[in-house]
């Protein structure tokens, strides 16, 4: 067995500060994609005419993010990190033009598509790259500071994008992505100086891919179709559970037999790997249904514009970014982590419970509040969920279990942000309809597809207190719905084993292992298929 020699530049604090910046660049380009539009998108989408479709502004992204997760992941280890992050800001960037340009509403998703396929790769290369280089015991401040570029755009996202949309044009939420994308790119070629992957001439699992993207691209067109486009017994939808099935039945008998197996089944043997990506695919159904509508919430139901709204999760972002980087300094301080997650998950749950109380009669403060608990919970929770799984592999296949738990992750932030999507905008149209008088929604509201705050201010004050309060009731019964989600996670995170974090780093050149598709986990050699 063989080791390479690490760069001496990641063996200073300083070549490792310099390296960060660069992630955080990469990091925060992903991470404000995924926020900047939700104080947009009323605005944005109204102008369009595509409130039907507006599910599919924050799910199309989503999406293709979690269908190229994997293939970065994989990809990095076999061939190295640098060449697949640059590949990625580049495609995000170019998303990004597209988005900007878009005259309507099919155009506008597809640049989103594109961003995705970039952003995927972003933020698991930034984790992969930190694993690369700073030891498990010392990873938690480092993964810390990364939870906190995520909170940080969690909210920053909503205000930059609510004060572009008021004071410049909504297009700009997409047109900041360049200069920023420069930035990252100069970043990545100058600044990352890693070990190479561990094959030169890699056999791609090309049958793998195929059939993890078309199971999970069948999947969240399920969630989002399912009750609302199509019947849940209609044709297309029956059609598309069968193909998510067969297409997941394949890509099981595909890794079983691949000599690069993109997921390699013998991760989900580990049993801390098994628990904590489970429960991240729960949290993500929470977080993404809660955070992606609640600025649109605050702005039709409250009447706050988009500014305000987005100063309003500033709690949110407060609080995930203290206890993000709270919890990664105990974590590299004492080494304990288990109890973490658990209190995170369980915070998470009870600001679900509370969210789904609000009224348009609760005071704002109230809201501030129930925010805060939420982002207190997520900031213990996510980065800590990460670095558990990368202290049960060894480094030369961190790329690829990195990659598979944000890919759960994602598809549970894909699901909720479709779900609760759809749901919400079936629920809103329907109770409009039967609170308004017969033939009222039509001619006293207009378009429902095209309402936006200003036009929702602008109604007769008896027909804006039906839309008013029709908002709220068709979003908050689903934020309590989600709370069991959390609730179970609690209970999976509880059966977590402690295992003590690594100390050192190395990666293994070992190609015939990894390249037979073999596994090794915590000093056994495992099939993927065994």
């Amino acid at each position: 067995m063989t080791t390479t020699t690490r760069p001496r530049s990641h063996e200073s604090r300083k070549g490792i500060i310099l390296l960060f910046i660069g992630l955080v660049l990469a990091m925060l380009l992903a991470s404000l994609s995924q926020t900047v539009l939700s104080a947009a998108m009323p605005t944005m989408v109204g102008e369009l005419g595509g409130v039907d479709q507006m599910l599919w502004v924050m799910t199309a992204y989503i999406l293709a993010s979690t269908i190229m997760m994997p293939i970065y992941g994989k990809m990095s280890d076999l061939i190295g990190r640098k060449g697949p992050m640059i590949f990625a800001i580049v495609t995000f960037m170019a998303g990004s033009v597209v988005g900007a340009l878009a005259p309507d509403m099919t155009v506008l998703i597809a640049g989103r598509i594109v961003q995705g396929l970039g952003g995927g790769g972003l933020i698991i290369l930034s984790q992969a790259i930190i694993a690369d280089v700073v030891p498990a015991r010392q990873r938690g401040k480092y993964m810390g500071i990364i939870g906190a570029v995520f909170a940080v755009s969690s909210v920053a996202g909503p205000l930059l994008g609510g004060w572009l949309t008021e004071e410049v044009d909504w297009r700009w939420t997409f047109w900041m992505n360049i200069p920023l994308g420069i930035l990252a790119l100069v970043a990545a070629i100058t600044l990352l100086h890693l070990p190479k992957g561990t094959n030169s001439k890699p056999k791609i699992d090309v049958l793998g891919m195929m059939t993890l993207a078309g199971a999970t691209a069948s999947l969240i067109l399920v969630a989002s179709w399912g009750g609302n486009d199509y019947e849940w017994t209609s044709p297309v939808i029956l059609s598309l559970i069968a193909a998510t099935v067969v297409l997941a039945v394949l890509f099981v008998f595909a890794e079983r037999r691949a000599a690069e197996p993109i997921m390699p089944l013998a991760m989900f043997r580990e049993r801390n790997f098994a628990l904590a990506t489970t429960a991240g695919l729960l949290i993500g159904v929470a977080m993404f249904g809660a955070i992606g509508y609640l600025p649109t919430y605050l702005q039709m139901t409250f009447g706050e514009d988009a500014t305000t709204a987005g100063i309003l999760m500033v709690p949110m972002m407060g609080m995930m970014l203290v206890t993000s980087l709270v919890s990664g300094w105990l974590v590299s301080r004492y080494g304990r982590y288990k109890w973490m997650p658990i209190v995170g998950a369980s915070l998470v749950a009870l600001a679900l419970v509370l969210l789904g109380m609000m009224t348009p009669e609760t005071p704002l403060w109230r809201f501030c509040i129930d925010v805060g608990l939420l982002g207190m919970g997520l900031g213990i929770n996510m980065q800590i969920l990460v670095l558990i799984v990368q202290n049960s592999f060894p480094n030369r296949v961190v790329g690829t279990a990195t990659a598979a738990n944000n890919f759960f992750r994602q598809i549970g932030a894909s699901l909720g942000s479709a779900v609760i999507g759809s749901l919400f905008a079936l629920r809103l149209v329907n109770i409009i309809d039967e609170r308004l008088p017969a033939g009222g929604a039509e001619t006293q509201v207009g378009d429902i597809a095209s309402l936006t705050p200003h036009s929702v201010l602008e109604l007769p004050a008896s027909v804006r207190d039906i839309v008013v309060h029709g908002y709220n009731d068709a979003l908050t019964p689903l934020l309590l719905g989600m709370a069991p989600l959390a609730v179970i996670a609690v209970v999976l995170l509880c059966f977590i084993k402690e295992v003590p974090l690594k100390t050192t780093v190395e990666r293994d050149i070992v190609p015939d292992i990894v390249s037979e598709g073999h596994l090794e986990l915590n000093g056994r050699t495992q099939h993927p298929g065994s």
